[in-house]
């Protein structure tokens, strides 16, 4: 039980004791003026009515905005709800974006990745072609300047192999080079 009530309930039980202990004085009659009139009853029972009447009038005054209190709770708990449920799903919103332009992002990152790769292999490929062009181009070369010394020599009338027998030891073995491309 709450302090305010027991002190009422304290309050009530006192008075109507005091009332019990003192009901013959409180029932006499007196003359009393109403201010327009004059009127003759028992001036105790008057004030106890008015006093009763006093304290029934702040009870339904006490009781009303106690009522009114309470349905002002309820709509702000009720609007609070409201407001609470669109904050979640705002926000689940928002996880959702989030998570949607992660995976854009993602989904952009490996396209990039891939032509990079691609790039890459295609960039590896043309070098490669170009080396191997550069290599062929090399050997037809040093084989032109070959040819072309063999003949000199030819027509200095000397055998094509007789001028390498005496640079090259003779066992020496030819070295063969295979390039992987």
């Amino acid at each position: 039980m709450r302090f305010r009530s027991l002190i009422m309930i304290i309050f009530f039980v006192l008075v109507g004791g005091f009332v019990t202990l003192n009901w013959m004085e409180l029932s006499r009659n007196t003359v009393l003026n109403l201010g327009v009139t004059t009127v003759e009853g028992p001036l105790g029972l008057v004030m106890l009515g008015l006093l009763l009447l006093a304290v029934i009038l702040f009870l339904g005054y006490a009781v009303m905005i106690q009522t009114s209190s309470l349905l002002e709770t309820r709509a702000h708990t009720k609007e609070m709800k409201t407001q609470r449920e669109l904050a979640d799903k705002a926000e689940a919103s928002r996880y959702t974006e989030l998570r949607g332009l992660i995976d854009k992002i993602e989904t952009e990152s490996r396209d990039r990745q891939s032509q990079l790769q691609q790039w890459m292999d295609s960039r590896l490929n043309t070098m490669q072609d170009q080396v191997c062009s550069r290599v062929d181009t090399s050997g037809n070369t040093i084989a032109s300047y070959m040819g072309e010394l063999e003949d000199r020599l030819e027509a200095q009338g000397l055998p094509p192999n007789a001028a390498m027998d005496r640079r090259v030891p003779a066992d020496a073995v030819e070295i063969k080079r295979e390039y992987p491309l």
